[in-house]
Order: structure tokens, then C-alpha cells, then sequence
């Protein structure tokens, strides 16, 4: 697989959560990248950070990275191809994926080690 390409988008993001019956906020939406998820026990929301009250549960001061390429539902390995040499040297992760995109995160902390192993593993970041 060759290397994939990657943009950073601006912002610091965070991750929050709200009771699981809690309505999607109003906050949450606007500029940015969003997702809102229901599961049984929460509904999490990502959103840019400075969007999200104080007295809301959230946590980490995340890094936001945009596979440019979409990849097809049928096509396999391309986020491991990422995920691999980052969680590898130590660095914290998690992905979201939508219907024509996938997202990567990390905390910003660790950003230029981030973009250091993949550029090692052959990706590139604009």
C-alpha cells in the first residue's frame, strides 16, 4: 500500500460526554469537525473544544487529521496503515469514520511525534 495523505485541520478538538438520553446539543455544531454518537450508556460528541461548556464532561485537547483520499468501503488496511506506527512508538489514537472520510486524532501534545511516525511510514501531512 503506498503512503496515504493527511491534513491537519485547524482547531483543537475534544471529546465529550453527556447522559445517554441527553438531547444532541446545540453547542456541538458549527465550523469544524463533528460527530455525535449514541450508545447505551452516553452520547459522546467531537467538537472543537472551545465549543464545549465547563460543566460538561470532556476530555483531551485533541489534533485532528483528515485522510484527503476517500477510500471505498471494500478497500482494507488503510487506517491501520496509520494507526500502526503511531500506536506503536506510544502515542495515543482513535479514529472516526463517516460515510466518505475517516479521522484520525491525537492529543496535540503529541502532534509532531505523530506526524514524524507517519511520514517515517511513508504518508504525508499538509
Amino acid at each position: 500500500m503506498s503512503g496515504v495523505t493527511l491534513k491537519r485541520l485547524p482547531g483543537d478538538y475534544t471529546i465529550a460526554q453527556l447522559p445517554v438520553l441527553s438531547p444532541i446539543p446545540p453547542w456541538c455544531d458549527g465550523d469544524g469537525f463533528v460527530s455525535v454518537s449514541r450508545g447505551d450508556n452516553e452520547l459522546s460528541v467531537i467538537c472543537l473544544k472551545n465549543r464545549v461548556p465547563e460543566r460538561v464532561k470532556s476530555e483531551g485537547d485533541w489534533a485532528c487529521f483528515k485522510l484527503v483520499d476517500p477510500s471505498s468501503f471494500k478497500e482494507a488496511g488503510i487506517v491501520l496503515s496509520i494507526m500502526r506506527p503511531v500506536s506503536e512508538n506510544g502515542i495515543a489514537v482513535f479514529v472516526v469514520s463517516t460515510f466518505s472520510g475517516d479521522y484520525i486524532f491525537m492529543q496535540n501534545c503529541d502532534a509532531a511525534a505523530s506526524i514524524n511516525c507517519l511520514a517515517a511510514a511513508g504518508h504525508y501531512i499538509t
